[in-house]
């Protein structure tokens, strides 16, 4: 069982399986000293963001099969660095967060606002929807 937390305090949950998500290909946005790009943003692929991650020199699309890396497509689940992700926000293209699998860290790179800005998950408590 994992210690590592979620942006909402909780357990941090699976980002993905189909492709294999995470710095580990463990599924999770699990982070440590080796992960210096952060990837701790649980991420649901838009096309607006792989062009805009193109366009910045972050290629996405094109599959990497030496390093584990399978080509995204719209609708996959993928951990992305943090700071790539910001970029994409502030440019107005942010791809939607599942608020649950993303890494307390990303914490240390984007405010909580723009992440539950664009979350796709629905908290434990709906009521702090309102």
């Amino acid at each position: 069982m994992s210690d590592d937390r979620n942006v909402l305090g909780g357990a941090l949950e699976e980002c993905g399986t189909d492709p294999v998500t995470g710095f580990y290909r463990d599924g999770c946005c699990n982070t440590g000293p080796q992960d210096v790009g952060n990837h701790t943003v649980c991420a649901v692929m838009t096309g607006e963001f792989l062009q805009h991650q193109r366009e910045i020199g972050n290629e996405l699309t094109t599959a990497r099969p030496q390093l584990g890396f399978p080509g995204l497509k719209p609708g996959d689940r993928w951990c992305v660095c943090a700071s790539r992700w910001l970029q994409s926000y502030e440019a107005g293209v942010a791809a939607p967060v599942v608020l649950a699998a993303t890494h307390a860290r990303a914490l240390e790179v984007v405010p909580l606002e723009a992440l539950q800005e664009n979350a796709v998950d629905v908290p434990a408590d709906p009521s702090s929807l309102l």
